[in-house]
């Protein structure tokens, strides 16, 4: 039987939307072994009621913890969102953790003038989550929020440049940073939370959008290094030097999870590296 610290690290998304969390944690923990849950046939999370949400992520860590892991990553902004804390009552053995706090605390590092914009799909910006764990770090910030599905279909689609959309991140984000007079926003934002791990690959469309000065916190980083102060204070740290492996779970469509991840991790990503489960 392995070492604890010897099981590998889960991580599961409604999608490949994920592997952002995945490109972060590989690059800080490169020792580490990795499994990978893509909840493909079920995409997206964002439109589904609070309920639904609940019961997919719980049925994604149960996959994932009886293949044996010994921590749970919730590489899912919405199920960070709205299923936390159903999988830390459903887990309590396993260490926990989801996107969404990390990205608020990064957002309430980089703001300066305490107003800051949150992205994300219909369910996390209606649910609230962001909201909450920003003004739990900053009671005084003026945080806008703001639903934007159609940046899940492009970034799937692979139209991440050019004229496309770059108009619709400025349909979406101009009443944001650009408001009309008379409006109610008397303090632009300065910092930009992409609450969905789909949107960092549409980051220079919007970068091109928003003005010159904001901070645009992508929350896959700041995840990775919690993860990584969480296994060393659990001494939870993969001994050894050797570079980790990465297994990858879909349930639906391998050849398009590959190919799409393989958009989404900045590498390939073999089909015969992928295995379909159902859940």
């Amino acid at each position: 039987m392995k070492n604890q610290a010897e099981l590998p690290i889960g991580v599961f998304d409604s999608g490949v939307g994920g592997l952002t969390v995945l490109k972060a944690l590989r690059e800080r923990m490169p020792c580490e072994d990795i499994i990978y849950l893509g909840d493909t046939a079920r995409l997206p999370y964002g439109t589904k009621s609070a309920q639904t949400i609940v019961r997919y992520g719980v049925q994604c860590g149960a996959e994932l913890i009886k293949r044996g892991i010994k921590l749970l990553v919730v590489a899912c902004n919405t199920a960070s969102a709205v299923a936390l804390d159903a999988l830390r009552e459903a887990n309590p053995g396993v260490p926990v953790i989801g996107v969404v706090e990390p990205g608020a605390q990064a957002a309430c590092r980089a703001s300066d003038n305490q107003a800051i914009a949150v992205i994300a799909t219909e369910s996390t910006i209606a649910g609230g989550a962001y909201q909450r764990a920003i003004h739990a770090i900053r009671p005084q910030a003026r945080i806008l929020g703001h639903p934007c599905p159609l940046f899940v279909a492009l970034a799937e689609e692979g139209w991440t440049d050019g004229q496309i959309p770059e108009a619709v991140a400025a349909r979406y984000l101009d009443p944001l940073f650009r408001p009309a007079s008379g409006t109610g926003h008397p303090v632009i934002p300065d910092t930009l939370v992409l609450g969905c791990t789909h949107f960092p690959l549409l980051a220079p469309a919007i970068r091109n959008v928003v003005p010159s000065h904001t901070t645009i916190v992508d929350s896959a980083a700041t995840t990775a290094e919690t993860v990584y102060r969480e296994l060393d204070r659990l001494n939870l740290d993969r001994p050894g030097s050797d570079c980790g492996s990465t297994a990858y779970l879909t349930t639906d469509d391998v050849p398009r999870f590959a190919r799409t991840g393989s958009r989404f991790l900045g590498t390939p990503i073999a089909e015969t590296d992928v295995e379909l489960v159902d859940l």
